[in-house]
């Protein structure tokens, strides 16, 4: 078997097993859809390339767009040297205080991404979120956290409301090469289906109470930039990365 094969293979076996949270997604997409019903948004973060996750939610055709995603310059993988993402994503204090002006309240829904679940800027993210009384759903690999410790703390899934497993080795990289080289990180193609399988789930559940479901169309449509204006009109106001959206 090529190595090419190899690593569709892993892929294709950790989607498979990622419908073991089926229940779990289910719940939390209901959590997601009662917040969306009541006129919220749902926040998401990750760091790094969990961020990258997280920015796969934004602006996007197919999905929500009551969503706001939180992307610290310190943790993106655009910031200069990258390596000052894994310094920031270590530094104490640095995740409540992201978290901690937001705003957030009971009936708010919080969705953060990291593998390892292990840093504290995840965990603290969680705390603070929790602590104002958001609904925290954790997506992080239980295999991965469960065999490292965390830095100082707990780890996300010990501090969060709702746990969705990634299935991946310890490590994420899936296909070994030699005694000591394993390559091919599983996380951002299970991480992507994963999370956009909730969003998907949390649309339908809209769809079925007759709300009115904001599900972006492809601005490459003949209609979408219509349809999407809509939509950008009416969250222009609660999502971040709208800002300055109808400004001249």
């Amino acid at each position: 078997m090529s190595e090419y094969d190899a690593y569709l293979d892993r892929v294709a076996a950790a989607l498979d097993t990622a419908r073991t949270q089926r229940r779990t997604v289910e719940t939390a997409a209901t959590w997601m859809a009662d917040a969306i019903a009541g006129g919220r948004v749902v926040t998401v973060f990750g760091a790094s390339h969990a961020g990258l996750l997280a920015q796969d939610l934004m602006y996007r055709a197919g999905g929500l767009a009551a969503i706001d995603a939180v992307l610290p310059r310190q943790l993106m993988l655009d910031t200069r040297p990258v390596t000052d993402t894994t310094r920031w994503e270590r530094r104490p204090g640095f995740g409540a205080e992201l978290f901690a002006g937001r705003g957030l309240e009971p009936g708010d829904v919080v969705i953060l991404i990291s593998v390892s679940g292990r840093n504290p800027v995840i965990v603290e993210a969680a705390t603070t979120c929790a602590a104002a009384g958001a609904k925290v759903v954790g997506v992080t690999s239980l295999e991965y956290s469960r065999s490292v410790t965390g830095r100082g703390g707990p780890r996300l899934f010990e501090v969060a409301d709702l746990v969705i497993d990634l299935p991946g080795r310890p490590g994420d990289a899936a296909v070994q090469l030699a005694e000591d080289c394993w390559a091919g990180p599983t996380s951002s193609a299970v991480g992507a289906a994963v999370l956009h399988g909730l969003c998907v789930t949390a649309a339908a559940q809209l769809v079925r109470r007759g709300v009115e479901t904001p599900v972006f169309q492809s601005a490459n449509t003949d209609d979408g930039d219509a349809a999407n204006a809509r939509l950008l009109a009416r969250y222009r106001d609660r999502v971040g990365y709208l800002q300055g959206f109808g400004t001249p």
